[in-house]
Order: C-alpha cells, then sequence, then structure tokens
C-alpha cells in the first residue's frame, strides 16, 4: 500500500487512512524524504485521523520520519491523533519528540503555517 504524498504550495501533506505493515510503514518514510528531497517544501503534515491503532514500531516510524523531515528543513506538525491513539503512545512510554501536534488536520495546517511564517523550529 502506497501513501499519497500532496504538495500545496511549499506543504507535504500525508493522510494515513489505513492501518500499515511494517513494509508499508517503511516504504512510506523512504517515499517521504525522497518527495521532500525533490520539493522544495516548507512544512510537512502527518493526519492520522484514521489510524484506531498505533503500536510501537508504527509509532518509532511517525517519529523517526518527523524528524528526518526536520533535519531536511521542513517543519512538521502530526495531526488528528485519536484519543485510544494517545492512551497507547502515554502507556507504551513512547513520545514523539520533537513533533508539534494538533488536534485536526485544519488546526494542523494553521499551525504549520504559523511556524513557517514565524520561522519556529
Amino acid at each position: 500500500m502506497q501513501i499519497p504524498i500532496l504538495k500545496l504550495k511549499n506543504i507535504l501533506l500525508t493522510s494515513i487512512q489505513s492501518d500499515m505493515t511494517d513494509d508499508d510503514a517503511l516504504r512510506y518514510q523512504a517515499d517521504v524524504v525522497s518527495f521532500l528531497e525533490k520539493s522544495d517544501a516548507k512544512g510537512f503534515i502527518i493526519d492520522i485521523t484514521a489510524m484506531d491503532i498505533v503500536d510501537s514500531f508504527m509509532a518509532r516510524v511517525i517519529n523517526e520520519t518527523a524528524r528526518m523531515a526536520r533535519l531536511m528543513g521542513a517543519k512538521v506538525v502530526l495531526c488528528g491523533m485519536q484519543p485510544m491513539v494517545a492512551l497507547t503512545l502515554v502507556e507504551m512510554g513512547r513520545e514523539l519528540i520533537g513533533v508539534d501536534t494538533a488536534l485536526n488536520l485544519d488546526k494542523g495546517f494553521d499551525k504549520l503555517l504559523e511556524m513557517i511564517s514565524e520561522g519556529v523550529d
């Protein structure tokens, strides 16, 4: 399963619409990094609204993908985290280090635009 990566002006958007296998997650990570290299994106949104479950591996992949995007110069916002996903991440002791979050895609987009305009890291 390939996760589409959309480019809206200088922002990349991915929306993970279903659970992924470990191989899908690694392919997603590679696709994002490759797309970032080819674009002049200043921001990157990861929408996980449709994900009901995030296991330890997927949490690690999301965190690493966000960190890679930041290293490549993009501001990153993770949005749409379901309450059970947040609860699971906390119970597993997984932190999304250096990843800004927003309640939904609309608020995530606004937050990212603000971060880009203010040059926030």
